[in-house]
């Protein structure tokens, strides 16, 4: 087997790498170039501690692009359609580099693999029976959900959910039954956040995901304490 990525391979990834760049430039600290390049770091290294090995420079791609067309940044006709949005990227790919990733089949994958990646989008084809055969066995796109959501729990992703909070001027935290609640970071935690870890599809994305999912909860267990302060204070000793 040729060892990767070929000249021709990274050629490709650094124009993907540039769009990624130029786009995520746009977006908050929650989703920025460096959010990105954890999750494309996190997912090859999934791939390459997987019994078979997948296509890793879908994998690559995929990763860099995962966020091109987030639904929270984006118009919803430009998220509509990811093979359509980086066909012009593949054709040029193809006639520049002499990888023909449409005609393999591979755009028609990654492009498929960006739009299936969110936490969301699974949860909602789930509920309404879309969830099929590709979605179970594409490792392709296990490998890139799982760096994504990876990224989303840990310390990694306490500071991303606090910095997406903010820019949506949401509460971080609040008292029991306020009407700001639901809406603020550590519901986010409890609706979300300590779920992703039985979602994790790949096993050596399970063992990264039972680490980050105990800082989660020491995280919140400390929220919970420094909350509560009079109870703390209660149950501590101060002085000689």
């Amino acid at each position: 087997m040729s060892e990767y990525p070929s000249e021709q391979e990274k050629a490709i990834i650094q124009a993907a790498e540039k769009i990624m760049l130029d786009t995520m430039a746009r977006y908050d600290p929650s989703h920025d170039a460096y959010h990105v390049q954890r999750v494309r770091k996190t997912a090859l290294a999934l791939a390459n501690a997987v019994p078979n090995t997948p296509d890793l420079l879908t994998i690559e791609l995929a990763a860099l692009l995962h966020d091109v067309l987030d639904k929270k940044y984006v118009k919803p006709e430009q998220a509509a359609d990811p093979y359509a949005y980086f066909l012009p990227f593949f054709e040029s790919m193809a006639k520049d580099h002499g990888i023909d990733l449409i005609s393999d089949g591979r755009a028609r994958n990654i492009a498929r693999i960006v739009e299936n990646v969110s936490w969301t989008t699974e949860k909602k084809l789930r509920q309404k029976g879309l969830w099929i055969q590709w979605h179970e066995e594409c490792i392709e796109l296990h490998c890139v959900q799982d760096a994504d959501r990876l990224d989303a729990i840990g310390a990694f992703g306490i500071m991303r959910c606090a910095a997406y909070s903010s820019i949506t001027n949401h509460a971080l935290h609040t008292p029991p039954h306020d009407p700001k609640e639901p809406e603020s970071a550590i519901q986010h935690f409890h609706e979300k956040l300590i779920h992703i870890r039985d979602r994790l599809k790949t096993e050596p994305g399970r063992i990264l995901g039972a680490r980050r999912h105990k800082v989660l909860l020491d995280f919140l267990a400390s929220v919970d304490e420094e909350f509560e302060v009079a109870s703390a204070l209660t149950s501590t000793k101060i002085g000689p």
